[in-house]
């Protein structure tokens, strides 16, 4: 019987990649940097084998696709922002077993999904950075699953459904990272630069701080209620496919826990960001 051990919300934008660098922007994401660490130690005390990664940076438009490669090995630089990341280079086993498990959930469930292990297909960001903190030592296996983009907030929760009911078939010990942003928003090109520590509006700003709220003081329900409209409303990242699927791992509205923040929000490009552990219910692995 397989288990999931930990449950996060996380940050992977391209300004913690610049905070390690030398340079101007060294250290400006250092809280951020260190809630990604901790989230890795967690996942180890826990006896993580896995980091299954909800990547809403590997958009996908029709039907729900994971990377089930035998092993991630190659060197990165991001079409969307080269001059903040390049030359990353990576090496993590794949978990091809549980991704196949995935598969067969999925399609059990009554929606697509394909499983691949084509040679050329790498690793995006929003696994990549935060990779680089929570799996430093590459000893946890790497295998995510892409985002539609055109998917719905009840298809994702189903997607969760899935993923919980395969891991428990698994046998495998799973920390499950929705990584993606809260509000979504960038700035127009004139001043996206002068946004790099900012939020886009106060309206996403606000919004976000009460979607915050909400998880740690375990309101999930209401959260829940108004996914739809704040995924449209705040441009959501990837449909806010990652959050979604999130909450259908962990139960959906019957989910009570309170979420425990471990950096401060904050903003990025115009985006809202931050980390948050879950922690999961007992019954999930049962």
């Amino acid at each position: 019987m397989g288990e999931i051990v930990l449950a996060a919300k996380i940050t992977h934008v391209p300004s913690i990649w610049l905070s390690i660098q030398p340079g101007k922007h060294y250290g400006i994401r250092r809280p951020a940097e260190m809630a990604l660490t901790e989230v890795g130690r967690r996942a180890r005390e826990l006896g993580a084998e896995t980091f299954l990664v909800a990547d809403t940076h590997w958009m996908n438009s029709i039907g729900f696709h994971l990377n089930g490669k035998e092993r991630h090995r190659a060197s990165y630089a991001s079409h969307e922002l080269p001059h903040f990341i390049h030359d990353l280079k990576y090496d993590y086993d794949g978990d091809p077993d549980l991704a196949e498990l995935i598969g067969e959930e999925i399609v059990a469930g009554g929606q697509k999904a394909h499983v691949h292990t084509y040679k050329d297909l790498g690793l995006e960001y929003a696994t990549l950075v935060p990779m680089y903190f929570v799996n430093g030592d590459a000893a946890i296996r790497v295998l995510p699953i892409g985002c539609n983009i055109y998917s719905s907030i009840d298809e994702n929760r189903r997607i969760g459904e899935a993923l919980r009911r395969a891991i428990l078939r698994s046998g495998r010990k799973v920390a499950f990272l929705a990584s993606g942003s809260l509000s979504h928003a960038f700035p127009p090109n004139e001043i996206a630069e002068t946004l790099l520590n900012e939020v886009s509006s106060a309206f996403n700003r606000k919004t976000d701080m009460a979607v915050l709220d909400l998880w740690t003081e375990g309101r999930i329900a209401e959260f829940l209620e108004m996914l739809p409209d704040y995924n449209l409303r705040c441009t959501g990242e990837g449909a806010m496919a990652d959050t979604a699927m999130l909450f259908g791992l962990l139960g959906w509205k019957d989910y009570t826990g309170k979420g425990e923040q471990l950096c401060p929000y904050f903003g990025s490009s115009g985006t809202g960001q931050v980390v948050v552990d879950f922690p999961v219910p007992s019954w999930s692995n049962i």
